[in-house]
């Protein structure tokens, strides 16, 4: 196990010594995405200098070494979150490739799905163009689902219901262990976006109790282009698949009258697989596997902390959701001013936060605004730069208002 050293940290991720504006980086958009290891670039790097070729396909040694290591990649994250049967890892292009499959596969006319008002869109939209009935689970003040409303929104034609396993905009955590006891009672599928999960905690899919799980390689260090579709065995074999094409058919067994599936896991991967994102992603896995996560959590439980009570020292800043074993992720506004007008204040003070609607739009719009701020941290990030957040936004605010 790898001490956790701060500095030693920040070394392995070249962008952090940059400067912007003249000022050096202060990155705090890591919910939208995270910068990459040294050795992540370097994986994949190798891959396209040394062994570059298709997967699966060929009988070349190069496809040879190419499928071992994807196959390989496949066994890391299986691993990883937690997996029975490798055969459950899908590979995807991110979360929101995950989440459309398992609607598209899901969902027959007339079905309705319940989703929790604190979803990514990634999470809202795929149900309704499957052709899903919207049923919403209200959040509290606190930014949780009232997970005691639930039941009275399941029916006989209730599908899954669809929930974040951190919030994207809050860092708050539902219940996913409360929700799953409920929808399984009633013989209905949970479908957790674990796009923030994965990150900031251990994750056990076989544990947390849920049918399917969708996360993204570029939230966790690694590449874009990559994500993971878990699900239960027995549910995917009885999926149907999204896309259809090379790889994802039995071999010999397309005609023009029909076509037979390939066995899992291969039948959800159509076309050419992203075989340098997936190793790429297994590279940034065993970079995390080599720090105690408790360390990790610790630190950036502090770096919250910090930013946090920082925060609440600014007349007028309102800070969103509960406090309270939030991931960190701080998403805030302060009264008369506009969040983009600190977002573009503080970018030229070389601090990159963001500001809108996060991608989550009836999350937003229930506490009653149309934009926040948001902050949110890394591993990789220091308490010096929590403190560059808040002083920031004082100096932005006094800008602003004076």
């Amino acid at each position: 196990m790898r001490a956790f050293d701060i500095e030693q940290v920040r070394a392995d991720f070249p962008i952090l010594g940059r400067q912007v504006y003249g000022r050096p980086l202060v990155y705090l958009d890591n919910a939208a995405t995270t910068q990459k290891p040294r050795r992540v670039l370097a994986a994949m790097e190798d891959i396209y200098l040394t062994v570059n070729a298709n997967v699966h396909r060929a009988e070349h040694a190069l496809a040879a070494e190419a499928t071992a290591l994807y196959e390989a990649a496949r066994d890391t994250v299986a691993e990883f979150i937690g997996a029975e049967h490798r055969e459950e890892v899908i590979f995807t292009s991110g979360t929101t490739m995950a989440l459309n499959v398992v609607a598209k596969g899901l969902v027959n006319q007339g079905d309705n799905v319940i989703v929790s008002e604190a979803e990514h869109h990634s999470n809202i939209v795929p149900w309704q163009l499957a052709g899903a009935q919207i049923r919403v689970l209200p959040i509290g003040e606190d930014g949780l689902p009232q997970i005691e409303r639930l039941e009275e929104l399941i029916d006989d034609r209730t599908r899954a219901v669809a929930v974040t396993q951190c919030s994207n905009v809050l860092g708050t955590r539902p219940d996913i262990a409360g929700i799953v006891k409920i929808a399984h009672k009633h013989g209905v599928a949970v479908v957790v976006d674990g796009a923030q999960g994965t990150v900031h905690e251990k994750v056990n899919v076989s544990k947390l109790g849920c049918d399917f799980y969708a996360f993204s390689g570029h939230k966790l260090y690694g590449p874009t282009g990559i994500g993971v579709l878990w699900g239960r065995r027995e549910l995917l074999e009885n999926l149907p698949p999204m896309m259809g094409g090379g790889d994802m058919v039995a071999p010999q067994e397309v005609t023009f009258a029909r076509s037979q599936f390939a066995e899992l896991p291969f039948r959800f991967e159509a076309g050419t697989s992203n075989y340098v994102g997936a190793v790429g992603l297994a590279e940034a896995i065993r970079y995390l596997s080599e720090f105690d996560p408790h360390d990790i959590e610790r630190h950036e439980r502090e770096l919250l902390e910090i930013a946090t009570n920082e925060l609440l020292k600014i007349n007028g800043l309102q800070i969103y959701g509960g406090i309270d074993s939030r991931a960190p992720i701080v998403s805030f506004n302060v009264d008369g001013v506009h969040p983009s007008d600190i977002g573009q204040i503080l970018d030229k003070q070389g601090i990159a936060i963001r500001t809108g609607m996060h991608c989550a739009q009836p999350l937003v719009e229930h506490f009653g605004v149309s934009s926040m701020c948001r902050a949110s941290f890394a591993l990789y990030n220091t308490k010096q730069e929590a403190i560059a957040l808040a002083q920031g936004v004082e100096k932005a605010v006094k800008m602003i208002c004076r």
